[in-house]
């Protein structure tokens, strides 16, 4: 043990010497030229990158000016050069001469009008997807059926960045590609790398970057991103071992560089793994070192290392180190809001979720909430509220105020407990109705990327075709004397239009189907966790019932019931199955809260077959309440004499049992009848949303699911509901 607190010690202390020889590194401003090596004329448009983070654009005179440090390297990047690598070591000028651009030719060239378009493609990458895309088709379209190699790869690999960055990761696996196969580039090899880890395609990652680590042609900022894409290949396979030894090698690269942004990524990186496998000691010293780091980089940076380490530091429950980083954090934001940023709001790879006051106050009230410190935690959830409610964070203000409620209820306030969840179902339901608006926004978006990129797919096969029309009538020239020749030719002619066409449908089916299933898990995720509203304003009412009455024992009976049933639903709301075991107990608790609202109205019983294996099967959330529901509120609840609800489990065949759920209410028929205008207007929505998700669900899972809604009696009623529930 003593052995192990040295090594880390030891790590600490080599760590440090080397921030520090970062950290006293003096902020220089580089200026210089990116020129053509023979006649001097200037290159505009040319990216200026440092390795700490600045990036500027060369202007009409070919110069520029940027901020960096020494050890910084200096990245030159065009469509018209090759990417040039230069290390910072003093405060010189840095002037670029590139070959192969003095032509004598006046005006814009097709190669200068390709290039415009790229610009203009990168310029609406982030904020219109649709410009952006069409920018890419006008440069293909620009460089002809027989265009140059090298500009069409380029305009390829472009377009995999743009859908790389709006997450359609496997539109940008493909584009990619198609750019390797057009012409390949080691820059291309590695965003391929780096997008099939995003699309969970870890084996065809750990082969890219393999095949590039042993490659001589790699600059020292690519080994870097080549061992750094293989670690992440290994993390996501769960190979901690393979994973801490690549990012230890891309660390000694970025260390002997001085690239502190990768040293402060890769510490980062390889803590995290260290934490997948439990090795606390050893994580928390790299996040340590991470930490130090990140203290020479811009504020945005620090405070996104900041919230990675404090994540950790509250799942291992070192709660002190955490709300010290949190609140730093908090210091941080406002900081920057005094610089008069629009927003202190970002996203990075590392951090889905943008890093917000609400975001860190909620945090906060979380781990005081932890440790018990009830009283200190609702101001934080107070603050965060009211931030959510300003910038329009439905998301956490929902999740906020939920949490509140609990505290109150926790505290045994049982007024503000009822009346902040009341707040808190209008937040929810707001969320909803925004839910809904970006799933239609979602699927108008689909159809659009997909039209698209099937015009794109289109060109290419148009450039195909011509092709081989153009091979195919230079051998029809050459065997024109034949008869027998010129039949060959036609039959190739139409058997390669017909294998063309062929391809193209194939690739427009495929994405069809891949959009389909985008759009399934967007509607999925917003209906399965929505629950009868008449159900919990009803509940709600009865506590209130319960507290008229000063009866207040009923009232903190049912409250604490209700309480444990809504977090168990909000729980299992991002999950499309859940163990039809704890589908059961929510059955019964719901069915229980039911009956204490309604105890001469019915009886009940919950039978299972003890032959049936429970554990073995999974079920929708919430896919039996609605059903359960109907028949209390619309057959059992009407009826003069006492009624009664029967729920029962039987096994149907080895592969799929039958849940029944039967009643001896007035029926279906008669309780339309007795609905008031009003109600007849109103539509169901917890049975319209089960109807969706059993729809959706059967066609992502090949008919899991079956229900069959049947009336008892000749004379309408009672009820039957059978649903046959398959394994997986």
């Amino acid at each position: 043990m003593k052995l192990k607190k040295y090594i880390l010690l030891l790590l600490l202390f080599t760590t440090a010497i080397t921030f520090s020889q970062i950290n006293n590194a003096k902020e220089l401003t580089i200026k210089g030229t990116v020129k053509t090596k023979v006649k001097g004329n200037p290159i505009s448009g040319v990216e200026v990158s440092a390795s700490s983070g600045a990036t500027v654009y060369t202007d009409v005179f070919g110069s520029y000016k940027i901020k960096a440090v020494i050890g910084d390297y200096l990245l030159f990047k065009s469509r018209d050069i090759e990417t040039v690598e230069y290390r910072i070591i003093n405060d010189e000028d840095v002037d670029v001469l590139v070959e192969g651009l003095d032509g004598d030719d006046v005006g814009i060239s097709k190669s200068q009008l390709h290039g415009a378009y790229l610009d203009s493609a990168k310029q609406y990458k982030k904020e219109d997807i649709g410009k952006s895309i069409d920018y890419i088709r006008i440069s293909l379209e620009q460089l002809g059926k027989r265009g140059n190699n090298k500009e069409r790869a380029a305009s390829f690999s472009l377009l995999g960045e743009i859908y790389q960055y709006h997450k359609q990761y496997d539109l940008a696996v493909d584009n990619y590609n198609e750019s390797i196969t057009t012409y390949e580039t080691l820059k291309t090899k590695i965003l391929l790398g780096n997008a099939y880890i995003l699309n969970k395609e870890y084996k065809n990652a750990e082969k890219i970057f393999l095949e590039l680590k042993n490659n001589k042609k790699l600059s020292s900022y690519q080994k870097i991103q080549v061992f750094e894409g293989l670690g992440d290949a290994y993390k996501a396979m769960q190979d901690a071992k393979n994973a801490v030894a690549n990012y230890n090698n891309g660390l000694k690269v970025a260390k002997k560089e001085l690239v502190s942004p990768k040293i402060t990524d890769l510490n980062s990186k390889i803590a995290e793994t260290y934490d997948d496998v439990n090795q606390t000691d050893e994580a928390e010293a790299y996040f340590d070192s991470s930490l130090e780091s990140a203290k020479s980089e811009a504020p945005q940076r620090s405070l996104e290392i900041k919230e990675r380490a404090a994540d950790f530091y509250s799942k291992n429950n070192l709660y002190d180190k955490e709300m010290e980083l949190r609140k730093k954090s908090l210091k941080e934001i406002d900081l920057l809001n005094n610089n008069k940023r629009k927003s202190a709001t970002f996203k990075t790879e590392a951090i889905e979720v943008p890093i917000t006051r609400q975001r860190i106050n909620y945090k906060i009230a979380n781990t005081l909430i932890v440790q018990d410190k009830l009283d200190e935690a609702i101001p934080y959830l107070e603050e965060s509220i009211s931030e959510a409610a300003s910038e329009n964070d439905l998301v956490v203000q929902k999740d906020a105020t939920r949490k509140l409620s609990e505290v109150y209820d926790d505290k045994g306030d049982y007024s503000k407990a009822l009346e902040t969840y009341k707040k808190y179902a209008a937040v929810a339901d707001t969320l909803y109705a925004r839910k809904e608006q970006e799933i239609s926004r979602a699927e108008r978006l689909s159809k659009q990327i997909a039209a698209k990129q099937n015009r794109i797919t289109g060109l290419e096969k148009d450039k195909e075709l011509s092709e081989s029309k153009y091979s195919l009538a230079k051998t029809k020239q050459d065997l024109y004397t034949t008869t027998t020749k010129k039949q060959q030719l036609l039959i190739y002619s139409l058997i390669l239009g017909m294998l063309l066409f062929g391809i193209a449908a194939f690739f427009f089916y495929r994405s069809n189907r891949q959009q389909k299933l985008a759009n399934n898990l967007l509607a999925l995720k917003s209906l399965r966790s929505q629950m009868n509203p008449h159900f919990i304003f009803n509940a709600l009412n009865s506590v209130n019932n319960y507290i008229s009455k000063s009866d207040e024992r009923s009232a903190n009976r049912f409250l604490s019931e209700f309480s444990t049933l809504m977090r168990a639903v909000l729980e299992n709301s991002e999950e499309d199955f859940i163990p039809l075991t704890k589908e059961l107990e929510l059955l019964e608790l719901y069915v229980k809260l039911e009956h204490s609202r309604f105890p001469d109205k019915f009886n009940y019983t919950i039978e299972t077959d003890p032959s049936i294996d429970v554990a073995a099967f999974q079920i929708p959330p919430m896919l039996l309440q609605p059903y359960i529901e109907n028949a209390i509120w619309h057959g059992l609840r009407y009826k003069e004499d006492l009624g009664f609800l029967n729920i029962s489990l039987k096994q149907k065949d080895k592969e799929a049992i039958e849940i029944t759920i039967e009643d001896n209410g007035i029926g279906r028929l008669k309780s339309a009848e007795l609905k008031t205008q009003n109600q007849k207007k109103q539509r169901s929505k917890g049975m319209g949303n089960i109807k969706k998700r059993v729809a959706i669900l059967n066609s992502m899972y090949k008919d899991k699911v079956t229900v069959f809604v049947q009336d008892l009696n000749e004379d309408g009623s009672g009820t039957k509901v059978t649903l046959t529930l398959k394994k997986d």
